[in-house]
């Protein structure tokens, strides 16, 4: 089952302005599935197959005469000498939509496309399923707390249970696991973790020992939704603090993980430079902390942390999925003021809590104030994403809203 990702339009949007485009994003999040939709009549090759990566390393020059574009590129990192023969392609055709690749490790290729492709490619980052996408919905506008977002929202909601939303954390973002209900849960993250471990990270560093790796993985796990304590990770994995940083860069650079950067200035004299760290899929970070169900994780110590980093993961996707990068930072100072979530559009600061629970308060959204300290800043509306079932002003222009409205 096809499960029609936002992503799509944006693709075909952006193949009408290049003349190649580039779909990354972590390993099984459906960047083939959705390339081979948009391209099903054109050319397919992938460097998965050895004799196909062996022709595109070793004969990169008649690669493209023996299946010239248009024509999809699947894994396009494993042979990144295939670049400037595509630029040299582009450049003499002067056609647009020609090239479609893919690959999951986007870091890695970044340096090979903006030196052989500036200007000539357009660069998508697919993101595991939304909930919007598992739900059905059509609507596909980034998240920003506005009255104008939440009448265009309103129009196409879906009623979410709180039994579901703690069901579709638990179950993650990846979409066999939503487009085959039976499969096994824990099979499939355990495949997916070796896997992972046997194809990305061996591709990206010499990972001597992969029990530790792993277990450097699910120590992360454990910290999602914290300010990240890359020294104390360390100490736990009994690694250096130089090889926590390297391994640390792979989980970004597979886009397993995501650094949520504090807001500051230098008006801002209190306020902590520590980043947070999120798992971008809630199935893998359960499977690795072994919350094996939803009721234990929705009951457990750190359910808190998952909705936390469940609705973090749904605000990136509705930029990632239109295209854009998620203006997103959080704020956290010495005096133990904290804001979960502030989306920045402008010089305007949009502040954002989030509560596992339905019933938020206005102390809550006390932290608010901090923003209208900051010379230079105009703080625009927030509100609470809860479990809570209606939109409400919950103080002033600050609204409660339910996990439905992202």
């Amino acid at each position: 089952m096809y499960i029609h990702r936002h992503a799509e339009k944006t693709v075909r949007d952006i193949a009408k302005m290049f003349g190649a485009v580039l779909v990354t994003g972590p390993r099984q999040v459906g960047k083939t599935t959705l390339l081979k939709r948009i391209t099903r009549d054109f050319a397919y090759v992938t460097l998965d197959d050895p004799i196909m990566l062996q022709s595109a390393q070793e004969e990169a020059g008649t690669f493209f005469k023996n299946t010239p574009p248009p024509i999809f590129v699947d894994e396009i990192q494993y042979a990144p000498n295939l670049f400037p023969y595509i630029k040299m392609m582009i450049d003499s055709e002067h056609k647009k939509g020609q090239f479609y690749m893919s690959g999951s490790q986007r870091f890695l290729m970044m340096k090979d496309v903006t030196e052989s492709l500036a200007g000539r490619l357009g660069l998508i980052e697919l993101p595991g399923l939304s909930l919007r996408e598992i739900n059905g919905v059509a609507f596909d506008e980034p998240f920003i707390p506005t009255e104008e977002y939440y009448a265009d929202r309103k129009k196409d909601l879906k009623e979410t249970s709180y039994k579901e939303t703690w069901n579709t954390i638990h179950r993650g973002s990846m979409p066999l696991m939503h487009a085959e209900k039976d499969i096994d849960w824990a099979l499939f993250y355990g495949s997916y973790v070796k896997t992972y471990i046997e194809r990305d990270v061996r591709d990206l560093t010499q990972v001597g020992d992969e029990g530790k790796f792993l277990k450097f993985m699910t120590v992360l796990a454990a910290c999602t939704g914290q300010l990240l304590n890359l020294a104390s990770v360390a100490r736990d994995v009994n690694i250096s603090p130089p090889t926590a940083e390297r391994w640390l860069s792979i989980l970004q650079t597979c886009q397993v993980v995501y650094l949520l950067q504090p807001y500051h200035n230098n008006l801002i004299k209190r306020a902590v430079k520590t980043p947070k760290i999120y798992f971008l899929d809630t199935g893998l970070a359960a499977y690795l902390t072994k919350w094996n169900t939803p009721e234990v994780m929705q009951n457990g110590a750190m359910a808190g942390a998952f909705f936390e980093t469940f609705v973090i993961a749904e605000v990136m996707k509705s930029y990632l999925n239109k295209g854009k990068d998620a203006p997103i930072y959080f704020y956290r100072d010495k005096d133990m003021n904290e804001i979960d979530l502030l989306i920045l559009r402008g010089q305007t600061v949009y502040p954002i809590e989030i509560k596992k629970h339905a019933d938020p308060d206005k102390k809550d959204i006390s932290a608010f104030r901090i923003l209208d300290r900051i010379p230079g800043t105009e703080r625009g509306q927030g509100g609470v994403v809860c479990m809570y079932d209606n939109l409400i002003t919950l103080k002033g222009e600050d609204k409660i809203i339910p996990v439905k409205y992202l």
